[in-house]
């Protein structure tokens, strides 16, 4: 999937894009369970929430739907897992060939920053789940989310199922053949889960937005705790990631809430 027409409810081919992305969170899915895990716990995170088709998953797994949840894409998530997968992954927003590049929110939200740093949802949400001793065993998107995992994460299994020519262009393995890598990918990385460590990051936990508009990091700053640093950029910092993530949800709910009425802002 290349386009916005393809991932979006109202869009043209969402209903096709539908089946790809259920077939390829099923393909990890099944790899786990290849690899011998007792359970598994899918987060339909893309968008809405609510984009998958459930009589197309294993029976085996369960499946968290719904569009608020306080720790965002990795809602369900906690110390008794042994391990995470991201899988239909897009890099950070701004990233050159980045397939759909973006970073939570296409267009309210230019940049994210984690402790003063540009960062992608791979980081964000692997140092959420690195805060609860979870380590992330495997990412799956194109390629470039694949090498900023590398870059980020270090040792982690990654399949690439698109290279990127441009945000809205891609060289793409057919859906069959790129499920049947995500599958193995998953089986490969759950088989051997001594290689993987959690990414922790380190308290302070500071949080910072670049906005879109300056209406919404005004709007956001009437949150306990953010600050507003520039006319549209935010920050909020804390000892507490799964704090620093439900805070990060709470504005981004504002931006939608608001960013209608901002575009010109």
């Amino acid at each position: 999937m290349t386009d916005p027409e393809d991932v979006l409810p109202d869009g043209a081919d969402y209903q096709r894009g539908r089946v790809f992305m259920t077939g390829d969170a099923n393909a990890a899915v099944l790899g786990a369970f290849d690899a011998g895990a007792e359970g598994v716990l899918v987060n339909d995170s893309h968008w809405i929430m609510r984009n998958l088709l459930l009589d197309q998953l294993d029976r085996r797994a369960r499946v968290i739907k719904g569009f608020h949840k306080p720790l965002c894409m990795v809602q369900g998530l906690d110390e008794s897992y042994s391990a995470a997968m991201f899988v239909g992954y897009h890099s950070c927003a701004g990233t050159e060939g980045g397939v759909l590049n973006h970073t939570l929110l296409g267009k309210e939200v230019q940049n994210v920053f984690l402790n003063g740093e540009p960062t992608g949802e791979t980081r964000l949400n692997a140092g959420l789940a690195g805060s609860m001793g979870v380590p992330v065993a495997l990412v799956a998107g194109d390629t470039a989310v694949c090498e900023e995992a590398k870059r980020v994460l270090g040792q982690v299994e990654t399949v690439s199922v698109k290279d990127g020519i441009d945000k809205f262009t891609a060289n793409l393995l057919h859906p069959a053949e790129a499920q049947d890598r995500i599958q193995e990918g998953a089986r490969r990385a759950l088989s051997d889960l001594g290689r993987f460590k959690p990414y922790v990051v380190e308290p302070p936990i500071t949080i910072g937005v670049e906005w879109n508009s300056t209406t919404i990091a005004s709007t956001c700053e009437l949150i306990p705790g953010v600050k507003l640093l520039g006319s549209r950029e935010t920050e909020f910092a804390t000892d507490d990631f799964a704090e620093a993530m439900r805070v990060l949800v709470a504005m981004l709910l504002l931006a939608l809430q608001v960013g209608q009425k901002a575009i010109y802002g």
